[in-house]
């Protein structure tokens, strides 16, 4: 006895490979549907590498799951903009990073930035804490990523109430989240 098989419709590999396709477009189409997540951090004073790695720190420093890396790149382009005009805080943050580097090399057998796992990076960051590199990006940080009037409705924080009457009169008492 013979069986039939009807082979007009795609074979099993053609229809993976369309699946596969269909996927690699919507990944590739999520900038393309969502250009806010789309950024983009030019450098020239110091190295790329390191501005990937004060961003990673950044994150590390202060972490919101809901705070895209945008915002913490935005924090820190002014190490950027600094380092040009000031070499001493060009090499802090230079030498920051190698050591950080190094440790992580010597730990996990990568760089900093690319430790998979945040509790692994912030125990490095524990190390250093103490020195002059951590405290500049730290105390940078808070002003550079909490003064962005962007990333204020993130946390439902709404701007500046004096100049609306006050916070008695905005809703002093509708805060959701306490």
């Amino acid at each position: 006895m013979t069986t039939l098989i009807d082979r007009r419709g795609p074979s099993r590999r053609a229809l993976l490979a369309g699946i596969g396709a269909a996927g690699a477009l919507m990944v590739s189409g999520a900038a393309v549907l969502n250009p806010r997540e789309a950024w983009g951090l030019e450098v020239s004073a110091l190295k790329p590498e390191t501005m990937r790695t004060l961003i990673v720190m950044a994150r590390d420093v202060y972490p919101h799951d809901r705070v895209p890396d945008r915002f913490y790149a935005v924090a820190m382009k002014p190490y950027e903009a600094d380092a040009a005009k000031d070499p001493a805080l060009k090499a802090l943050v230079e030498e920051g990073v190698i050591t950080l580097d190094t440790l992580a090399k010597a730990r996990y057998g990568v760089p900093y930035a690319d430790v998979g796992w945040e509790d692994q990076r912030v125990a490095l960051l524990r190390e250093i804490e103490g020195g002059a590199f951590f405290e500049k990006v730290r105390s940078g940080l808070v002003v550079g990523l909490y003064n962005q009037e962007d990333v204020w409705p993130i946390f439902g924080y709404e701007g500046s109430s004096a100049d609306k009457g006050g916070y008695i009169d905005r809703g002093f008492d509708d805060i959701a989240w306490l």
